[in-house]
């Protein structure tokens, strides 16, 4: 074999998200993009908020000597710090630029954090439905996936999530606003988690950490306040980007925060930025680290996401489609009313409507809508998806 066994079988598993979107393209060369109605991809399509411009030309008309030239593996101090002001403001908890590390992005912080904490056959364990790539980046780094299930609500099962732990579990990853179903855990939720990796932690002797993924953190719908893991659990590492709340999918920005109270915070601390390094990151991007130093807490206008899931939410469900209403992020993820998910979406192409099926995030039984596409796609694919369901004698 020309390529390496366990990137070819990674491959032939592949992306359910991806093969979906390539199927939007076959259908839309067939009937023109207009007619197609693609909800596969969480792309963010809104424009980021008005301040990036401004301070994107003001930071990239600078010409300070040995701008564009190497930093800390870390990232610059001053824009670890204002992270750091952040996390201290929204926690409570004294955070300092030593607790952070800049990132190519929320999936190159979840990597650098895999290779600092992992041994070889150590196992993460990961809450279904969730974002596919976990898997992947796991291996990458010698451990092995362990998949738990969450309730009908897709909370945390936290018997089910005792008897996944075995002396070789390492950590928990945890996704909240949640790809793919929007729901974001409550404090009640975060607290009798804490509790119980605090208790297995105690009596297996071995550090249980939790690793909270969270470019969603500041979409999130009407008065809500996004409750951090930080505030219940000493051992937390957050890995994040801007990605979403700035629509920078593309800028491949992120970072590190590790929890102050962590016992040994300092060694993750030199053990992720060492990772960053040799991992081939090496820092992240020198412009938008500067950028974003200046845009702490500013995110894109919720208001218009909040409109689209009222749209979509709203016509699925006088359609007789059931799902959880989604709290945060830009996803919906309704039961699929075949009982084959996979079936299901290719059902919908008939109609021209990409969406992807609920396998392809571990929970079979559903699918997933990313409605960060334009109104109009989303208004004109309800007439689409109320044939479907008709046909299928939906109520």
């Amino acid at each position: 074999m020309s390529i390496s066994r366990n990137i070819a079988e990674a491959m032939e598993r592949g992306s359910w998200i991806r093969r979906m979107f390539e199927e939007g393209i076959k259908l839309k060369a067939l009937h023109g993009a207009d007619n197609v109605f693609d909800f596969s991809l969480g792309n963010p399509d809104l424009p980021p908020p008005p301040e990036f411009q401004k301070v994107l030309e003001e930071e990239a008309a600078k010409d300070t000597p040995l701008i564009h030239c190497y930093m800390p593996n870390a990232g610059f101090p001053q824009t670890r710090q204002a992270l750091a002001d952040e996390y201290t403001k929204d926690t409570g908890i004294p955070f300092s630029q030593n607790q952070v590390i800049m990132t190519s992005g929320a999936g190159g912080a979840m990597n650098v954090v895999l290779k600092s904490i992992l041994e070889p056959g150590d196992e993460v364990l990961v809450l279904a439905p969730f974002f596919v790539e976990y898997g992947f980046y796991i291996t990458n780094h010698g451990g092995e996936m362990v998949v738990v299930q969450t309730d009908e609500h897709f909370m945390p099962d936290l018997a089910l999530i005792e008897q996944h732990v075995t002396s070789r579990t390492r950590a928990i990853i945890i996704n909240s606003p949640n790809n793919p179903t929007g729901v974001m855990y409550p404090e009640e939720t975060l607290g009798d988690l804490a509790e119980l990796l605090q208790n297995l932690s105690v009596s297996r002797g071995r550090t249980l950490y939790l690793i909270s993924d969270e470019p969603y953190r500041q979409l999130v719908y009407g008065d809500r306040v996004y409750p951090s893991p930080f505030r219940f659990y000493d051992e937390t590492i957050v890995v994040t980007s801007n990605s979403k709340d700035l629509s920078l999918a593309g800028e491949r920005i992120g970072h590190i925060a590790i929890s102050p109270k962590c016992a040994a915070h300092d060694q993750l601390s030199a053990a992720c930025t060492f990772s960053n390094r040799v991992l081939g990151f090496v820092n992240a991007n020198a412009l938008m680290q500067r950028v974003v130093a200046r845009l702490v807490g500013i995110h894109v206008d919720m208001s218009i996401y909040e409109r689209r899931r009222n749209l979509i939410s709203n016509g699925l469900r006088d359609m007789g489609f059931e799902f959880e209403e989604p709290q945060g992020a830009f996803y919906l993820f309704p039961k699929s009313p075949i009982k084959d998910d996979r079936e299901f979406a290719s059902f919908m192409n008939k109609y021209r409507v990409i969406i992807v099926p609920g396998s392809g995030f571990f929970r079979p039984g559903h699918f997933r809508i990313s409605y960060a596409v334009p109104d109009i796609t989303i208004e004109r694919s309800l007439e689409h998806f109320a044939k479907a369901a008709r046909e299928l004698g939906l109520s």
